[in-house]
């Protein structure tokens, strides 16, 4: 843990020293803030040169981790508290059907309102923490969650589950979503961006690892009511930590960013969130990229969040395998899904990002295929091999996805990411309710494993269309 921490702290890019030239500076006013009375961040006092000093700063900031570290491991807690309510769905399809009579369609159009909502409220809710900041907005986010989950508590018809869980954890989740990880990754780190955002990504499956479990049990033990309550009450848990800790920007301490030669400014409050919202989206959507990522993105947000979160326990229920068991295989999916991201964000820094989208999104759709063939009463060899792999590429493809983002759409990127967002959370939307209604009609989920295989071998062939970024191709987005 120590190396660790000092390759963090050690990794920060430091100024190369300066001699005085015995004039005035060429390079304007210090930007790394007022002069405390010692050293610069060069190691240097003004009167000259201070080899004695350089060596003192080297070694003050190898023996400190950037602030930007506890930024990013604060994001990580929330959005895993955040992600309780992300593992639920699935658990309540056949408790909500049993006890209220309810079709599959029904609770899956809930499901559905709540996922278009939740990749909907995005990018709105980058544009929010431009203009509020990021802790005012995860706060009262993480607020609207608990209100509304716990409020299914004393739910007895079918549109307080669309209100409550599909309306308000909708809203709730749509600004805890990506684009908050987005926005911290653009703010506190210059470099380390791709491995950051495999990190942060990565929280919302180890949500899911440590809630499936927890909320599988309370359903089956007792009743789907407390499994509600603990979601309401693991995202008002988080609230003080966001509210103390979750700083908005590195120059609110005085600091620049991970990576950064130069002090950033904090950027003064941007008004007009929702018209600068749709500019951007209207700037981006006049370019082919955009539209072949929110595609692609589309077809991850189907075959995950929209097919396997939502119908593999009801699907392993049909033939014959428990509750508990097919929500800890689902939980699993999550443990592998944290390496798969991590390594994703480390390759993404590496290697070309459409490439990469391209072998997710093909391998993907091959696993999707074999899936009817395995499932069965009993976790078997072939069943395990597939749930590491599926949790391998769950959601590998979020990286790349943001680095192109990122590359093509600059300052943007975050807002830009949150449409893409949406596009991927419609997807989701469409098979979580085209998935219920296919079990109705056909009695078994077949033809939807099937389909959904199909689409991936289609997103990887788009994601090799994606064409390299020429500095051209960015749009003057209207503010």
């Amino acid at each position: 843990m120590t190396q660790t921490t000092d390759a963090m702290a050690a990794e920060e890019p430091t100024e190369p020293s300066r001699p005085d030239q015995g004039g005035p500076d060429q390079d304007g006013p210090d930007q790394d803030g007022p002069d405390q009375g010692g050293p610069d961040q060069d190691g240097q006092e003004q009167g000259g040169p201070d080899k004695g000093g350089a060596d003192r700063g080297r070694a003050r900031r190898r023996g400190r981790v950037h602030r930007a570290w506890f930024v990013a491991a604060v994001t990580f807690v929330t959005i895993i508290g955040a992600a309780a309510f992300r593992s639920v769905p699935g658990l309540l399809i056949d408790p909500l059907h049993a006890e209220f009579g309810w079709s599959r369609g029904t609770i899956g159009a809930a499901v559905s309102v709540n996922l278009a909502l939740y990749g909907l409220t995005a990018p709105f809710a980058a544009a929010l923490m431009d203009r509020f900041g990021i802790r005012r907005v995860v706060a009262v986010a993480l607020t609207v969650i608990a209100f509304g989950s716990g409020l299914t508590y004393w739910m007895e018809s079918a549109w307080q589950l669309m209100l409550c869980w599909g309306l308000l954890v909708g809203l709730g989740s749509g600004s805890m979503a990506l684009a908050f990880a987005a926005t911290v990754t653009n703010r506190w780190f210059t470099t380390r961006r791709g491995l950051v955002s495999g990190i942060l990504t990565a929280a919302s499956a180890s949500g899911q690892l440590i809630f499936l479990p927890l909320l599988s049990w309370i359903v089956e033990t007792y009743d789907w009511r407390p499994a509600a309550v603990t979601v309401a009450l693991a995202a008002l848990a988080v609230v003080p930590f966001v509210w103390l800790l979750l700083h908005d920007h590195p120059a609110d301490l005085g600091q620049k960013p991970y990576g950064a030669r130069e002090f950033v400014p904090k950027p003064a409050p941007v008004r007009g969130a929702a018209r600068r919202t749709l500019g951007v989206l209207f700037s981006a959507a006049r370019t082919g990229p955009f539209w072949l990522l929110a595609g692609t993105f589309a077809i991850c947000g189907a075959s995950t969040n929209g097919l396997v979160q939502t119908h593999f326990v009801p699907a392993a229920h049909d033939h014959g395998m428990p509750i508990t068991a097919a929500a800890s295989l689902l939980a699993v999916i999550g443990v592998f899904d944290v390496v798969g991201t991590i390594a994703s964000g480390w390759f993404t820094d590496r290697f070309e990002p459409r490439r990469l989208l391209a072998v997710y999104y093909a391998l993907r759709g091959v696993s999707l295929l074999f899936l009817p063939l395995l499932l069965a009463p009993n976790v078997h060899p072939p069943m395990i091999f597939f749930i590491v792999f599926y949790g391998l590429d769950w959601v590998a493809t979020v990286p790349p996805t943001l680095a192109l983002c990122r590359e093509r759409y600059g300052d943007d990127s975050a807002i830009v990411f949150g449409w893409v967002l949406a596009s991927h959370q419609v997807g989701a939307a469409l098979v979580a309710f085209l998935g219920g209604v296919a079990r109705d009609t056909f009695g078994t989920y077949d033809v939807v494993w099937y389909a959904s295989g199909a689409l991936c071998a289609a997103a990887a062939l788009m994601a090799l269309v994606i064409r390299r970024h020429q500095p051209s191709d960015l749009p003057v987005v209207p503010l």
